[in-house]
């Protein structure tokens, strides 16, 4: 996983609520057996509609995702966490995220910004009247800043993810950051003791 401190670019507003797993990436992708190629498979069932969000050359190339309220909600499937991500969004902003799809994005590197419904509200509205508009999201200082709508507010993320999204670290990278005391442990582990390999 990639270091992340500030995300800038621009936004593509899914104005839509209650957006679950199955929308995000129907479960006809799960059988695949590679960790790539699901940015295909995102919204695909949506993305059939000509006039869909995603479809709009306005929106090309944006990295945030901003949806509407409860996004994430349904079955645990890091599929799609991976599909958002492979499409090239960074991050997702929504008033409220399911938490188990809020515990896999911050597990893979993508940025969960949970603000206020009223902001929610405004940025959706804001992006579909520009485009362009310019957001910035900082790890670091836990705030989403949208300079030309005059938005600025702070989001949630506890120091532990924060230092994971700061430092780059998944879950094998922090169990890394132990590995001499995991190194010293096995050198004066009695030889009798079962092992793994």
């Amino acid at each position: 996983m990639d270091p992340v401190r500030t995300i800038t670019g621009r936004g593509v507003p899914l104005d839509r609520s209650d957006v679950d797993t199955d929308q995000i990436i129907p479960s006809d992708w799960l059988k695949r057996v590679e960790r790539t190629g699901f940015e295909a498979g995102l919204f695909s069932e949506w993305r059939d509609d000509p006039t869909f969000v995603l479809n709009q050359d306005a929106y090309r190339g944006a990295n945030v995702l901003v949806a509407g309220e409860n996004f994430g909600t349904g079955s645990s499937r890091e599929h799609a966490v991976w599909a958002i991500q492979q499409y090239g969004f960074d991050a997702v902003v929504s008033p409220r995220f399911g938490d188990i799809f809020r515990n896999n994005a911050t597990k893979n590197g993508l940025v969960p910004v949970q603000v206020s419904p009223e902001v929610g509200r405004l940025l959706l509205e804001a992006i579909e009247a520009d485009p362009g508009l310019q957001i910035t999201i900082s790890v670091e200082d836990r705030a989403i800043t949208v300079p030309d709508i005059g938005v600025t507010e702070s989001f949630p993320l506890d120091d532990a993810i924060r230092h994971r999204f700061l430092n780059g670290l998944d879950d094998i990278g922090l169990t890394l950051q132990h590995e001499a005391e995991i190194t010293a442990y096995e050198e004066r582990r009695p030889a009798w003791l079962p092992t793994v390999g």
